[in-house]
């Protein structure tokens, strides 16, 4: 957190920047799907970030919102 903050205020880089931390965090989530979802093939599409092939999976990803809500 200092170095987030430090990194604000001198206008620099954040040791874990989000360059690197997006990418690292999905694959991570990634992984724990593959655990919850044993020897089952899960195909990814990293640009639409959904899981193409099985529903499961998916609602995992991102849940169904209530009607009236919305991100």
């Amino acid at each position: 957190e200092k170095n987030w903050l430090q990194a604000i205020r001198e206008g620099k880089q954040a040791i874990s920047n989000f360059d690197y931390a997006g990418p690292f965090a999905e694959m991570v989530l990634l992984g724990n799907l593959a655990v919850r979802f044993p020897y089952r093939r899960l195909l990814w599409n990293g640009e639409k970030m959904i899981v193409t092939n099985d529903k499961d999976a998916q609602a995992y990803v991102m849940r169904k919102y209530r009607d009236g809500w919305s991100l």
